[in-house]
């Protein structure tokens, strides 16, 4: 056993044996759903002994945890892109709700799992503290749109309004009523964009607070 582990260390160096099972993991998430996830399906997958992931992982919470941590950061990424590439403060939000809904759309398994690991510890997680999150990365675009960075908790509430206003939309979009909306507007993008266009805190800057 010994043995087997000091072979795969060599083959996966530094830490990538554990990035190679997270991977595995989400192909397997991605192919089969939940169901078949497993640490033995897990290693199967990435070609590894049945006793390796348990040096990395705990059990399949513990790799679920791993995946879904994985997912929040690949969201900040791809929030941080799309704030980047905008012309303008409010063109920066319906930027950053349009890039949530795509990652939502292109990554549904790991989208779950992002949520389902959330509700079961009943917090977002450390992501939400970093820098680079997509959280942070909403807040920021908020305070550059005009939203007050003094007025803590009116800064809070709208990052809440902006996230669930996006989570909602990606919830939405597959539903077939909408498929003519989709057609006109040119596809699932926007589509998305014209509803959160219609949306209040993306629709226009969220104002200041006035001190009188």
């Amino acid at each position: 056993m010994a043995q087997a582990h000091d072979q795969e260390i060599r083959r996966y160096h530094h830490g990538d044996l554990s990035r190679a099972l997270v991977q595995a993991g989400r192909r397997i998430l991605e192919n089969e759903g939940p169901q078949a996830l497993s640490l033995r399906a897990v290693a199967r997958e990435a070609g590894v002994s049945p006793a390796a992931p348990y040096h990395h992982f705990k059990d399949k919470s513990d790799l679920l945890e791993a995946i879904a941590k994985e997912g929040w950061m690949e969201l900040g990424v791809a929030v941080a892109k799309a704030r980047a590439q905008a012309p303008d403060a409010r063109a920066a939000m319906t930027n950053i709700g349009v890039a949530y809904v795509c990652f939502a759309r292109d990554n549904p398994a790991l989208y779950r799992t992002m949520y389902d690991a959330a509700c079961d510890r009943a917090t977002m997680g450390d992501h939400v503290k970093e820098a680079d999150s997509g959280w942070s990365h909403v807040r920021e675009a908020l305070i550059d749109a005009g939203a007050d960075p003094n007025d803590e908790r009116e800064l809070q509430l709208a990052t809440v309004g902006a996230w669930c206003a996006a989570h909602g939309v990606a919830e939405m979009i597959g539903f077939r009523e909408f498929e003519p909306l989709k057609a006109a507007l040119g596809g699932e993008e926007g589509f998305a964009r014209a509803v959160l266009d219609h949306v209040g805190i993306y629709a226009r800057p969220a104002p200041a607070n006035r001190h009188d």
